[in-house]
């Protein structure tokens, strides 16, 4: 399922060891095999024992009875830093949701200042999934910023001087349930008229995987944007599952993806109705959560 993870299941213990680049994260349920795989590594490379998991590539980790706790504290304290954004107000959210787009504005003398927080703000979605609408909006426009995106970037930051603290809590429930959420914004964008995908995907009730990305063709209707939306959710939902499986958690119980657009929910119950349905390839079960 990835080039980067290896799994071995045997018959008492299961090791699961992720590598990028020359770092290397070793789990698994039996500690004696982990102290083998280090000493057979150790014998083969020379490697350096750093102990429990505690901080990788910019991401602390914090564990507990409770579960893990995952932040980029640091990561954002030396962001703002750089951005000479310490003593900036913070922000409530991220972006105004009254924002329009601006086609017109003053493009920016030098690009390079703009791409290098943009590009870090896209490495700060690993843990912050509330910033991950505004960062794939600013990321839109690295070629051709302006003074307009840039403020939208410090707005960015200003955010997240008041949730430093912010992270990923992924609590022990013993669950192992996939459930998707999806929505796309249609037509909002008044510069290409090309709609958003937004999904959230979660196990045993944490939240694993999110995204947000602008959809290639510009979709006549709401429905065939959302059906975009639903496609790539359950894409990802079967990759997710076909993960748990090869990490040793097959699960019979079937996934559910929500969607709260009406077409689609109507197209979904009418069984014999099949003409707007050709974009998704799975068997899926619509809901919509009364609130």
């Amino acid at each position: 399922m990835d080039s980067s993870l290896f799994v071995h299941l045997g018959p008492k213990e299961t090791l699961v060891v992720l590598i990028y680049i020359d770092d290397l994260i070793i789990s698994g349920n039996n500690s004696k095999a982990i102290s083998r795989l280090k000493a057979t590594l150790q014998h083969c490379f020379p490697i350096k024992d750093l102990g429990r998991l505690k901080y990788f590539l910019g991401i602390e980790m914090v564990a507990s009875r409770k579960g893990l706790f995952l932040n980029q504290r640091k990561y954002v304290h030396n962001l703002l830093k750089d951005a000479e954004m310490m003593d900036a107000k913070p922000a409530p959210t991220p972006l105004d949701s009254k924002l329009q787009l601006a086609i017109n504005s003053e493009p920016l003398q030098s690009i390079n200042h703009y791409q290098h927080l943009v590009g870090k703000l896209i490495y700060l979605t690993i843990t912050l999934p509330d910033i991950t609408y505004t960062v794939s909006l600013v990321s839109q426009f690295m070629h051709a910023p302006t003074i307009f995106h840039l403020s939208i970037v410090n707005r960015i930051l200003c955010y997240l001087n008041g949730s430093i603290e912010h992270g990923i809590i992924m609590a022990k429930n013993g669950r192992t349930q996939i459930i998707g959420y999806s929505d796309s914004n249609w037509v909002v964008n008044a510069i290409d008229r090309k709609s958003t995908t937004v999904y959230c995907m979660f196990i045993g009730g944490n939240l694993v995987s999110w995204r947000s990305k602008k959809q290639h063709v510009i979709a006549r209707s709401s429905a065939k944007s959302e059906y975009h939306a639903m496609t790539s959710a359950a894409c990802e939902l079967i990759w997710l599952k076909g993960l748990l499986s090869e990490l040793g958690f097959p699960s019979s119980i079937p996934m559910t993806l929500f969607c709260d657009n009406q077409v689609a929910m109507h197209i979904a119950a009418n069984l014999m109705f099949h003409e707007r349905t050709k974009y998704i390839k799975v068997d899926c079960h619509f809901i919509r959560q009364q609130v």
